[in-house]
């Protein structure tokens, strides 16, 4: 089993891998090995290479693309691949994470989880007194962390609840993303996410059946919450939610939503899991996103942002009531609760509060709208969360696609993933000077210009003209 805590406590003989490195080479001829000798994990823009960052700048790189001249200076603005999915939250290379990487390297990175190590119970103390929970179990990516969540909520369902053996429901809602694991794409309603890999996971999902018809739960709508637990409460072990949705779209929930979900999660013995990977640690101007609506999840998932960009951390916050469903050797991870990692962790948490970077984030979410720069803006509806810098949305006519923009500005969000037809997702780095913030913002405009000016798209795939989605069971 993971730690959990509470707050009481080389080269080939024949030589082969010198020759392909050397055949590998750097900068721009890396980009086509690895697209041939390799699978990423995402689809990308093969347009920049990075070479080292710092702060919310690319200190040194080089690009394939005719739409970025070498010489264009690159900002870390939006969340990926730049700014690298919300993790940049503290920047690149931030003196003080860096620090601690190579000091507790340079000690002990890796310990059997069948010993303490000394690194570990500081952190989790530290976490747990900063969001009031009993207890933490870390894992290392977000993906892991939600996967835990299921099976914490199974797991109490069983013990607690008194669900029957193998009856355990844990719901999602439409629109949702939470990672690309089997488990987790099994609650997607994204065909790029489910597409092709099925069958998928039991009791979990986002639909209901209701007198004969399958009905899906709407993010945002709390009467499809409603008659989902009306029908199906005393088998529902959880509801997971991400107080926004961000691969959706940037879909804000009407004011109050989360207060009535935390409602209705009680009343029927329901957890409410909250997804704060992507909105949580400052993002929203708030240490937690569900914070403004003045709610405490019973679960709450942090990761991304929490490795500081230098090593995976994520963490799974909940009470002991929950966390101790689980015995040792039900759960667990080879690297959760590293030294390295938890060491890490602590100074980025040190550095969001040390730097007051949920203020930040309040302050930069404020101004950016202001910075229309011939941009029709559209802010977000809920005004409790104006400030955050995950939120707020760029839309413009309909002949510009948010898929489109990559192709003239490679400093844009990957679109596949955070590109609804006509949004462009802002992430940037806290650190980010309210100078650069502006710079960027105008050259997003420049392009977004350019675009109503081009008859062909640079870069465009054939195959992907017309191209619609089709869900697949």
């Amino acid at each position: 089993m993971p730690p959990v805590a509470t707050s009481q406590q080389s080269v080939s003989s024949n030589g082969s891998h010198a020759h392909k490195s050397a055949r590998m080479g750097n900068g721009v001829d890396s980009v086509h090995s690895s697209h041939s000798e390799s699978r990423w994990s995402t689809s990308m823009a093969p347009i920049i290479v990075f070479d080292s960052t710092k702060g919310a700048k690319i200190q040194k790189g080089k690009s394939t693309s005719i739409c970025c001249p070498p010489t264009r200076e690159l900002f870390l603005l939006p969340a990926l691949p730049l700014a690298s999915s919300r993790v940049r939250t503290t920047g690149h290379f931030h003196p003080r994470i860096a620090e601690t990487l190579v000091e507790q390297a340079q000690k002990l990175t890796l310990s059997s989880r069948a010993f303490y190590n000394s690194v570990f119970p500081k952190f989790a103390r530290q976490i747990t007194e900063m969001f009031s929970y009993e207890s933490v179990l870390l894992m290392n990516t977000g993906a892991e962390a939600v996967e835990t969540a299921v099976k914490l909520a199974r797991k109490w369902s069983y013990m607690k609840k008194g669900v029957p053996e193998g009856k355990a429901v844990v719901m999602s809602f439409e629109g949702n993303f939470h990672g690309r694991t089997l488990g987790v794409i099994s609650m997607s309603t994204d065909p790029d996410s489910r597409g092709g890999f099925g069958p998928y996971l039991d009791g979990v999902g986002s639909t209901v059946h209701d007198n004969g018809e399958t009905q899906t739960i709407r993010y945002g709508v709390i009467e499809d919450l409603e008659r989902a637990l009306d029908l199906n409460g005393k088998h529902v072990a959880a509801f997971l939610v991400k107080p926004i949705q961000g691969e959706a779209g940037i879909v804000v929930p009407p004011s109050g939503y989360l207060a009535r979900v935390r409602e209705l999660c009680t009343k029927h013995n329901v957890l409410l899991s909250c997804d704060e990977i992507q909105t949580g640690l400052c993002r929203t101007g708030k240490m937690l996103c569900c914070e403004h609506d003045q709610i405490r999840p019973d679960i709450v998932l942090l990761g991304k942002a929490l490795s500081g960009g230098v090593y995976p951390v994520s963490a799974v916050l909940v009470d002991r009531d929950i966390m101790y469903c689980i015995r040792p050797g039900e759960h667990g991870s080879t690297y959760d609760g590293n030294p390295l990692g938890c060491a890490v962790a602590m100074t980025v948490i040190h550095v969001l509060v040390d730097e007051k970077l949920s203020e930040r984030a309040e302050t930069l979410g404020r101004d950016l709208p202001q910075r229309n720069c011939g941009i029709e803006v559209t802010a977000r509806a809920t005004s409790p969360r104006q400030g955050s810098t995950e939120c707020n949305r760029h839309r413009r006519s309909e002949q510009c696609q948010g898929k489109d923009c990559v192709a003239v500005l490679p400093a844009l969000e990957e679109p596949r993933r955070a590109c609804e037809a006509d949004i462009v997702r802002f992430a940037p780095p806290l650190v980010i000077s309210e100078e650069d913030l502006r710079k960027a913002v105008n050259v997003i405009a420049e392009c977004l210009n350019d675009l109503d000016r081009l008859d062909d798209i640079p870069g465009e795939v054939e195959s992907e003209k017309g191209h619609k989605d089709v869900l697949t069971n």
